[in-house]
């Protein structure tokens, strides 16, 4: 199971996109089918195509992350966003994250978040087509490692956060070492 995530752009037409990639046959094949039978209402995951009677490959199911808010958020994640994850897919295949050789037995799973603020296709498109080869990439590489992930977390941010300067972090505590089984 191969497990990316990147976030690209800005303001409310930025992609968020997680990815996993797996084996039809293990957990990620039992997710992928599971959420595809079980829509509710806002999410309806589908099966990604890259035009009208042409899937994704390999098998991508879209699933989207913010609830379906009104005809254009709707259109957006459908045609925007969708055309973006297809086309990202694509880049990854042709630059070879994804093996031409192992393509017939992998299925992946792309959530999506689209902003129901967002308002310009073009720009939702494109965020989605680099999320989604981002998200690939760093998971194919296996990051991010833990050295990446430590230096990131001593200042965390994201789109809605961002630690104040002034800000400390908490101190250090001090963990006492597990005192060793007593014998019965």
């Amino acid at each position: 199971m191969i497990i990316g995530e990147s976030f690209v752009g800005t303001g409310v037409n930025a992609a968020h996109v997680n990815t996993v990639l797996g084996p039809r046959g293990g957990p990620v094949g039992a997710a992928w089918v599971t959420a595809l039978a079980t829509p509710r209402a806002g999410f309806a995951a589908f099966v990604a195509i890259a035009r009208p009677g042409v899937a994704v490959v390999p098998p991508t199911l879209f699933v989207n992350k913010a609830a379906i808010e009104g005809e254009r958020h709707g259109t957006l994640t459908w045609g925007a966003a969708q055309a973006g994850v297809g086309r990202g897919v694509g880049l990854a295949l042709e630059e070879g994250v994804i093996g031409r050789d192992e393509v017939s037995e992998l299925v992946l799973i792309a959530a999506v978040w689209v902003n129901p603020a967002a308002d310009d296709a073009k720009a939702v498109h494109e965020n989605n087509v680099t999320a989604t080869l981002q998200a690939l990439r760093s998971g194919r590489a296996g990051g991010p490692g833990i050295d990446e992930f430590l230096a990131a977390a001593r200042s965390p941010f994201n789109a809605f956060f961002e630690r104040p300067a002034s800000s400390t972090p908490p101190p250090r505590r001090s963990v006492p070492p597990t005192p060793p089984p007593r014998p019965t």
